[in-house]
């Protein structure tokens, strides 16, 4: 065996490895974001009668689900009006938000008269949109439905991913609505824009043009002078011509 095979057969299996690990890094960056994906698949084909939150992606505290959960069973049992709500971590590719949530309410709830009393809140919390289904026999309204998910859900969510605050205040809501008791309606919106001094004034903005067309004035008559005034200084440096010598005074 040469010198020559010695250097070359280990160059040569380095290089095999370097293909074969970034072959199993291209398939592990495709296959990833698939394997974090969730879809129906993900979930029982029944759901438990007595199962009222199902954090799949883990974004609520143990106590917000207690509470939460205890709450959503109360009503249960008092009015026989369900409701459940559902946190997902991504969605599969080429699915939505809308077709998700009817097809987990389609599965956990395959005829009308078992959604008859049935609610759905579904999140998705890389896009933190959300979804909600439900049955016609509860007496809530679609006005107040689209609301709930759109509005209060939402503002705790702009405000920093406050799902917690987002899901209690949306159980909040449910819990009035389907007992009969008035629509406490969604969150108060403050403001913070401020409506005084973000515009300028006539005075500012006259004031303003006024300077602009100064500081051009200025910058043309800089650039007229400036030129002239180097050239001249320039002609005054310029050392005097010396005067030719009198030929006759060197021969006399």
């Amino acid at each position: 065996m040469s010198l020559f095979s010695l250097v070359i057969r280990p160059r040569q299996w380095l290089l095999a490895m370097a293909i074969a690990l970034a072959a199993f890094v291209q398939v592990w960056l495709l296959e990833m974001p698939n394997a974090l994906a969730t879809g129906v698949y993900s979930f029982p084909v029944s759901v438990d009668r007595s199962t009222f939150v199902i954090d799949e992606a883990e974004i609520l505290s143990r106590l917000s689900e207690n509470n939460i959960s205890g709450q959503l069973s109360s009503l249960a049992k008092k009015t026989g009006n369900e409701v459940r709500l559902v946190t997902i971590h991504r969605l599969d590719y080429g699915e939505t938000i809308d077709s998700f949530a009817d097809q987990l309410f389609d599965q956990w709830f395959p005829t009308p008269e078992a959604k008859a009393h049935q609610t759905l809140i579904v999140l998705d919390e890389v896009t933190n949109t959300t979804a909600i289904r439900k049955g016609d026999q509860t007496p809530l309204t679609d006005e107040i439905a689209t609301s709930v998910v759109q509005e209060t859900m939402q503002v705790p969510l702009r405000d920093g991913n406050k799902y917690n605050q987002a899901f209690a205040d949306a159980s909040d809501r449910l819990v009035a609505v389907l007992s009969g008791q008035p629509d406490p309606g969604p969150p108060i919106v403050e403001s913070n824009v401020q409506t005084k001094g973000t515009f300028a004034t006539a005075e500012q903005t006259k004031a303003g043009a006024t300077n602009y067309i100064g500081w051009v004035v200025g910058l043309l008559i800089a650039a007229t002078i400036i030129p002239m005034a180097t050239y001249y200084l320039y002609l005054v440096a310029q050392p005097a011509p010396s005067e030719p010598s009198d030929s006759s005074d060197s021969q006399s």
